[in-house]
Parts: structure tokens; C-alpha cells; sequence
């Protein structure tokens, strides 16, 4: 398939999991790449051999957002498709969260999606591109202890369709994507976490439980993942906008009460 030819991406959180498995099935679908992110080298990592540019910068962070998106009009004449996958963690209940952790949790996952909307929304309404959002099953459902990421995970599903209904007749779709568990560097320090919490033998064992009750019973993979995020960029999802996809193995299918009853 040839899907992206002669289309531009702009992809935040770049360098690793997601967004890495992103920028190469774009590029191998024909298309170019600009990615995003706070480190220079892993980003450069990924970039390199696609012939992508690599920008090192904060994606909360308007002037920095601008400089990236004109190297990209510069490199490559514009950008066609923004996927805001930058994010992070907002860990603790609400108690346990201060202001700053709260501020933070904003930053990393709300703010980043935001103000990269906003800064290529010009670009995207000028060459009738497209958004995905990288949110997450906790978009739609709570977690424990986690405040922050959940809150802001459910924001930007209300941003997305805000941003669709705004722009949808000016020719801009707007989706997000909401995995489950994937495995991926920031996942594997969580499973670290459940390996010494429990003794387990390591982060496989980890992965094993918390899908345990998952249908599909595994965590994605980050390629799965990028699997649908092209599905949304692309013309296939062209009659598509201002909704969200759970990619969880299907996780949210379960109803958790009754577990119990189950073998």
C-alpha cells in the first residue's frame, strides 16, 4: 500500500513506542515525517533512516511547536496529518495529587494535543489534513490512582470532538485513539512496578496480569496500534470524524462485576 504519498506527518512523542511505530508505517506507506520530542537522539534514531527530520522541543510549548512545524513546510511544503501522541503519567488520587503534580499531568497529555492543534490547524484547514489523538482506554474508564491521566485522557476525547465539530466543515477530521495496555518502554517501567510489588519472575509475568481477564489476553503491540492510527489518517476513514476507537484487546468489553462467576 502507498496510502500517504506525497503527504507530510507531524508526529509528537516520536522517538519511542507509539509514535516510533507510527513515523515508520507512515514512511513506509509513502510518506514523510517530522517528529517531536523532548530528546534529540532517539527521535534522530527513528527519523534518520526514514528520512524524516527530528526536532527536539516541548510540545506544550506554542513557540516551540511553531519553529517544528516550519521546518516541516520548509523540508517538506506542509503538513497533512498531526498525530499528538506526546503524553505521560498524572499518578495518584486526588488527595495524593498536588498542584504541581495536577499542573504536570495537564501539561504532558492535555496541553501538548492543544497547542499542536492549534499552531498546525492552518496548515491542516489549507491542505485538508487530518488529527489523531493518542488517548487511552482510560479515556473512558477509571483507573485507581491515577487522577491526573484519567482526567486528562477524557479531555482530550472532548477535544477531539470539539475540534471536529469546529473545523469538520472547513475540511479537517479529527479522531483519537485509545489503547489498552501496550508494550512499550513507559509500559515496561510500569510492569517493573508489579514485578517487585508481586515477586513476579518479570515484566512478562507483569503483562500476564493485568490481562488476565482481557479477551485477547495480551497487551497490544506499539504496531498495532500505529495500525489504526493510519486507519484514521487515511483516505479509508475519510467519512470519519470526531470519535474514538478502543484498541484493548477487548478489555472494555468485560463486565467487571462478574468476574466472579467466571471458570
Amino acid at each position: 500500500m502507498n496510502r500517504f504519498a506525497n503527504q507530510v506527518a507531524f508526529i509528537t512523542g516520536g522517538g519511542t513506542g507509539i509514535g516510533a511505530a507510527v513515523a515508520r508505517q507512515f514512511s513506509a506507506e509513502g510518506g514523510k515525517v517530522v517528529l517531536m520530542g523532548r530528546r534529540l537522539e532517539p527521535l534522530q534514531a527513528v527519523a534518520g533512516p526514514l528520512g524524516g527530520i527530528a526536532v527536539a522541543g516541548d510540545a506544550a510549548d506554542a513557540k516551540q511547536v511553531r519553529h517544528a512545524l516550519a521546518q516541516a513546510c520548509e523540508a517538506f511544503g506542509g503538513v497533512d496529518v498531526l498525530v499528538a501522541n506526546a503524553g505521560g503519567h498524572g499518578l495518584g488520587n486526588v488527595v495524593e495529587t498536588d498542584d504541581a503534580s495536577w499542573a504536570l499531568a495537564t501539561r504532558l497529555n492535555l496541553d501538548t494535543a492543544f497547542v499542536c492543534m492549534r499552531e498546525a490547524l492552518p496548515e491542516l484547514i489549507e491542505r485538508r489534513g487530518s488529527v489523531v489523538v493518542l488517548s487511552s482506554l482510560a479515556g473512558h474508564f477509571a483507573g485507581p490512582a491515577v487522577a491526573g491521566y484519567v482526567t486528562m485522557k477524557h479531555a482530550l476525547i472532548g477535544l477531539t470532538r470539539s475540534v471536529a465539530r469546529d473545523y469538520g466543515r472547513e475540511g479537517v477530521r479529527v479522531n483519537a485513539v485509545c489503547p489498552g495496555w501496550v508494550r512499550t518502554p513507559m509500559a515496561d517501567e510500569q510492569m517493573q512496578v508489579l514485578v517487585d510489588k508481586y515477586h513476579l519472575a518479570d515484566v512478562d509475568a507483569a503483562y500476564a496480569m493485568v490481562t488476565r481477564d482481557v479477551p485477547l489476553g495480551r497487551p497490544a503491540t506499539a504496531d498495532e496500534v500505529a495500525d489504526a492510527v493510519l486507519f484514521f489518517a487515511s483516505k479509508q476513514a475519510a467519512m470519519i470524524t470526531g470519535t474514538s476507537l478502543l484498541v484493548d484487546g477487548g478489555a472494555s468489553a468485560v463486565d467487571l462485576p462478574t468476574l466472579a462467576f467466571a471458570n
